[in-house]
């Protein structure tokens, strides 16, 4: 038996007027994994949420669910649950009240309600706050009332379509590690969706990120911010620095008017390509230390580093992320090791098809 617990095959999904925002979409998920769709806006990534959950119905292609095609089951027969952004919880009931609301539905016997929204209660730290209005609730504390109503259906799979975004800042970071929490203690698949590459980066297991309706790379985080298969994926999970460079040889770049050493090969030979590199691989010395010299014009405290911008003689503007301060105006020199310059092929081709 698979451990696919869903299987998306040949996905495809048009608007009204032909445009197709998925094509031939293929995508494998295990059991138990919390993974992440990640991308901009307008990338297909809520649209793969709501055909898991029944919400959508594919203009093409199947859905499965632990090997059985669940196309024709609607959403409240499918052991998916949901929780969105709006929490859409009931102004007029308590938060117990809240909770059981869906249990109440399925005439489910008082003492196993009881039972289930106690326990979940405990699991989001909300025991105490049976009786309490939801008006009385902060945002997060909400945000865990409509987590808890929806896994006290007991569902095999929770989607959460970008649940953190009317959250502060704060907030969202302890609640980010809050709902890992919950996924490892309960031991269920969480699919995710965001356009926050640091929530995608805390949380997941596994990272989709997503573009114009194609999966671009799919991978541990670790995998993903290290080894960016291009430079969009490279740019939308952290901050880079992407330079134009032409692959002289095998382990050896030119970008920046000057040859580098790196780890890449098998690009081929004076071939153009992308060049990637994190501000905080670079390292900032004295003028005429390093490979490259330039102008530091700007400077700004991040708290636990300073971002500093290095305009070098080629007018590149360099972002470099250092915990050593470096005055506005003063000429500097920026470094680099070869395993911290990342080839990448100009052009961008998206994976459309994710087999696991």
């Amino acid at each position: 038996m698979t451990d696919n617990i869903i299987s998306l095959k040949n996905i495809t999904v048009e608007y009204d007027d032909g445009e197709r925002i998925l094509d031939n979409f293929n995508l494998d998920i295990r059991n138990h994994e919390f993974v992440t769709f990640l991308g901009p806006s307008g990338c297909g990534k809520t649209t793969m949420l709501r055909i898991i959950g029944g919400f959508i119905a594919p203009a093409e292609g199947d859905v499965f669910f632990e090997g059985k095609r669940i196309n024709h089951i609607p959403p409240y027969k499918r052991p998916i649950n949901t929780v969105f952004q709006r929490y859409a919880l009931f102004p007029h009931l308590n938060v117990y009240e809240n909770i059981a609301f869906g249990l109440r539905l399925k005439k489910v016997d008082e003492t196993e309600i009881n039972s289930r929204v106690t326990k979940l209660l405990g699991l989001v730290n909300l025991s105490g706050y049976e009786k309490r209005r939801i008006n009385q609730l902060s945002g997060g504390q909400q945000q865990r009332v409509a987590i808890a109503r929806a896994l006290v259906l007991q569902p095999k799979v929770l989607l959460l379509d970008e649940p953190l975004g009317a959250l502060d800042l704060k907030l969202r970071k302890d609640m980010q590690l809050e709902l890992k929490r919950i996924q490892q203690a309960l031991k269920i698949t969480f699919i995710y969706v965001t356009h926050d590459q640091e929530e995608a980066l805390t949380m997941s297991d596994r990272v989709i990120v997503m573009n114009k309706g194609n999966i671009l790379q799919d991978g541990t985080p670790e995998d993903i911010y290290n080894e960016p298969i291009n430079a969009f994926v490279a740019d939308f999970i952290g901050e880079s620095n992407i330079l134009n460079g032409k692959m002289i040889k095998d382990y050896l770049v030119n970008f920046a008017g000057r040859n580098y050493d790196c780890v890449d090969f098998g690009f081929g030979e004076n071939k153009d390509v992308d060049v990637v590199i994190r501000p905080e691989d670079i390292v900032i010395s004295e003028k005429g230390t390093g490979q490259l010299d330039g102008t530091v014009i700007s400077v700004i405290f991040k708290g636990v580093h300073f971002e500093i911008t290095v305009q070098d003689e080629y007018d590149y503007k360099w972002i470099v992320h250092s915990t050593e301060y470096q005055e506005t105006g003063s000429i500097v020199s920026m470094s680099v090791i070869p395993f911290n310059i990342h080839i990448m092929d100009k052009m961008t081709k998206a994976v459309n098809s994710v087999e696991t």
